[in-house]
């Protein structure tokens, strides 16, 4: 893709505003104890907020584990962002998978609420990222 600033800064910001809505819908599958799908959007949150970092970046990619490998490669080995977070994603990532994939999955309502406090942190801290550029 080859875009403008204009283009990819309001490109940035609707992955951003994706990430940020993602939010308001998970609560409500929460609350209605949807769990196997919140945690389908736990991870697209995620997802959403690092595609907005990657295009920052210039980096585009629209393959999962490539922009998980780049995330990891490009602010985790050097510490630019928390290592936390880099396990946030792995791990909304495995759990979506094995929601989205395998046989008789369920999940804890505890476990859900976990990995959705982890989502709105790590949607806030990339934001953030982005914003101080």
């Amino acid at each position: 893709m080859n875009l403008s600033e204009q283009e990819r800064t309001q490109l940035i910001n609707y992955r951003i505003k994706q990430a940020k809505d993602t939010i308001e819908v998970v609560n409500l599958l929460i609350e209605n104890n949807q769990l196997q799908t919140a945690v389908n959007r736990i991870y697209y949150g995620i997802f959403y907020s690092v595609l907005a970092l990657a295009l920052s970046e210039k980096f585009e990619t629209s393959k999962h584990h490539q922009l998980i490998g780049w995330f990891n490669r490009e602010f985790i080995k050097p510490g630019k962002i928390d290592k936390k977070y880099g396990e946030t994603f792995k791990s909304a990532y495995e759990s979506r998978t094995s929601g989205d994939y395998d046989t008789f999955v369920e999940f804890e309502k505890d476990e859900v609420n976990l990995l959705f406090e982890e989502m709105k942190e790590f949607i806030d801290r990339i934001d953030l990222f982005i914003q101080s550029k």
